[in-house]
């Protein structure tokens, strides 16, 4: 995926979940953020920032942030990312040989988002971006999500109903090591990513190629259930 109108900042302040300052060419910006996690983590006071900025004279804010480098790795934080990168993943053969590619599929009372058939059977995939990272090891999620256990849940019981089940995690950086639930920070999701593997859920990793302006998957990583339990694509 590519970003136009990308320019570089200098990170100030973050008032709340939607707004940071951003110093643009000398000014300070009010830019929108397109990530409601805490990211606290990400944005230290003077972190090199990039941002997108829009022409639409509608909008309340002229600039999106979207990355942050963080020492020697450049990480996306845009939240809208990882489904698109993985949409055009899954088109281009990420799964091998699929049919019938859809965005936003409603089962049960999940809405996951894609669905696919492959090999004659048909699937939901949920996607989880993922950008804590320390020392190379990458955790999900960064903060509690019941949202995130009911997807999980949901696609528990689809692979029981005979539906193919996948989880992939688009870590929005490259060159990690490997990664794990936040066992820390939700017990709750980190179990039901554990019985959705034990039930037949895949559960898969991949790092992305980042820049400035785009952001590409790369490659597979290790992921990290249990120390007796781990996964990979």
């Amino acid at each position: 995926m590519h970003y136009d109108h990308i320019v570089p900042g200098k990170f100030i302040a973050r008032p709340n979940r939607f707004i940071a300052h951003i110093e643009i060419d000398g000014n300070v910006e009010i830019c929108h953020v397109k990530n409601t996690g805490r990211c606290r983590e990400l944005l230290p006071p003077n972190a090199q920032v990039w941002c997108q900025r829009s022409d639409n004279p509608k909008r309340k804010t002229q600039y999106d942030l979207i990355s942050v480098q963080k020492g020697h790795r450049l990480i996306n934080m845009d939240s809208q990312a990882p489904n698109t990168a993985a949409f055009q993943w899954l088109q281009q053969g990420g799964l091998g040989e699929i049919s019938d590619l859809r965005a936003e599929t409603k089962h049960g009372d999940s809405r996951f988002d894609f669905s696919f058939t492959k090999d004659g059977i048909p699937c939901f995939l949920e996607v989880k971006g993922v950008t804590l990272e320390t020392d190379g090891v990458c955790a999900f999620p960064d903060a509690p999500t019941q949202r995130g256990s009911k997807h999980v849940h949901g696609l528990t019981q689809a692979v029981k109903e005979g539906f193919g089940g996948y989880i992939l995690f688009v870590i929005q950086m490259q060159d990690v090591r490997y990664l794990h639930p936040n066992d820390a920070t939700d017990p709750a999701f980190s179990q039901a990513l554990k019985e959705a593997a034990e039930n037949g859920v895949h559960i898969l990793a991949v790092d992305c190629a980042v820049t400035p302006d785009s952001m590409t998957i790369r490659q597979p990583v290790e992921i990290r259930l249990t120390p007796s339990h781990n996964s990979s694509l």
